[in-house]
C-alpha cells in the first residue's frame, strides 16, 4: 500500500470539508498513510453566468478532478455523490461512498427574515427542485441560481432572491443548520440521487482496500439503485428524475420520481427489492415507471 495520497477536491469550502472527511477517516484508520489535499476549480465552478443545462451539466464539476486522477497527479478524489454524472467511468470508478448523511431539501431565507408567505423567488439550481417546489408554493416564481452555497447565501442576502432551496447536508457539513427555515419532508420533495452521500473516486486496478470501512453495504446498495433508477431514464444532469431509497427490515424500498413531458407533470412510483439485486431494482422501477406514463 503506498504510503502518501494525494487527494483531489474542488475548491469550494464545502468541498474541502468534505474531503477532510476522508483525510480524517484514513488519518484515524491507517496512521501510517500520508495524505495531502490539492484543490482544482473545475469549468462548473466557473461558469456561473449561465445554466448548467446549456453547458453540459454536472459533469462539468468533475472533469478537470477526472483529469487529474488519470494523469496520476492525485490518487482520489472526492465529490458529492448528488453532482456526479450517472455513468460511472470503467477508468476512474467510484471505490467508496460515505454513511449518507441528511437527505432532506431545505428553505432558506434571507438573514434577518423570520417569516414568508410563500410568494416572491425562490432561487434552485435544479428542475427537480423547481417542478417539486411548484407545487408547494404555487403563488411564487422560480429563478435559477449558480454558485457553491456560501455564493447563493450572499446572493440571497443580497436581496436577489427571497427564499432558496438547498441540501440539508450541505448546509449542515459548513455548520449553517441555524440558516434552515423549514426541512420538506422526501414526500414533498423528493431528493436526487445520492443527496447526502460522499463518493470517492479512484483509478481502476489499484489498491483502495484502506477504505472498506468508510461507509456501510447498505448506503452503497441504496446509493446504486438510486442512480441506476435515473441513469436507465437518462436523467443524468439536466432532467428532473430523482430517487430515494431506504432500507427497511433487511430490504431495499425505493421510490422513484418520472416526469411526463407531455403533460409536463411528474409522478412518484416506488419498489421493493433485495439488497443484493440493488441496481436491478433501480432498472425495474424505471422499466415500470416508463412503460406505464410514456403516451
Amino acid at each position: 500500500m503506498s504510503k502518501r495520497i494525494v487527494i483531489g477536491s474542488r475548491k469550494s469550502r464545502l468541498a474541502v470539508i468534505q474531503t477532510e472527511k476522508v483525510i480524517d477517516y484514513i488519518k484515524k484508520n491507517y496512521p501510517e498513510i500520508e495524505t495531502e489535499m490539492v484543490t482544482l476549480e473545475t469549468t462548473g465552478d466557473r461558469r456561473l453566468d449561465i445554466t448548467l443545462e446549456k453547458i453540459g451539466g454536472k459533469g462539468l464539476f468533475v472533469k478537470e478532478l477526472d483529469r487529474a486522477l488519470l494523469d496520476k497527479t492525485i490518487d482520489l478524489s472526492v465529490h458529492s455523490l448528488k453532482d456526479m454524472p450517472m455513468e460511472e467511468s470503467e477508468e476512474i470508478p467510484i471505490v467508496a461512498f460515505s454513511e449518507r448523511e441528511d437527505v432532506r431539501d431545505v428553505l432558506v431565507l434571507p438573514e434577518g427574515v423570520r417569516e414568508w408567505t410563500g410568494e416572491g423567488v425562490i432561487g434552485c439550481s435544479s428542475f427537480r427542485r423547481r417542478i417539486q417546489g411548484q407545487k408547494l408554493f404555487p403563488g411564487a416564481k422560480f429563478k435559477s441560481v449558480r454558485g457553491n452555497v456560501l455564493t447563493r447565501l450572499e446572493k440571497l442576502n443580497a436581496g436577489e432572491y427571497d427564499a432558496l432551496i438547498l441540501a440539508a447536508a450541505g448546509l449542515k457539513r459548513l455548520g449553517l443548520e441555524g440558516r434552515i427555515y423549514r426541512y420538506f419532508s422526501t414526500d414533498e420533495i423528493l431528493p436526487a440521487a445520492g443527496q447526502g452521500i460522499l463518493a470517492v473516486q479512484g483509478r481502476r486496478g489499484e489498491d483502495y482496500s484502506f477504505l472498506e470501512g468508510f461507509g456501510s453495504r447498505e448506503t452503497a446498495c441504496i446509493a446504486k439503485s438510486e442512480r441506476a433508477f435515473v441513469r436507465y431514464l437518462d436523467g443524468g444532469c439536466t432532467s428532473p428524475v430523482a430517487a430515494y431509497g431506504e432500507v427497511w427490515g433487511g430490504r431495499l424500498v425505493l421510490k422513484g420520481l418520472y416526469y411526463i413531458e407531455e403533460t409536463q407533470s411528474f409522478v412518484i412510483g416506488g419498489m421493493t427489492g433485495k439488497l443484493s439485486e440493488a441496481e436491478e431494482t433501480g432498472i425495474a422501477l424505471a422499466k415500470e415507471m416508463r412503460k406505464k406514463y410514456d403516451p
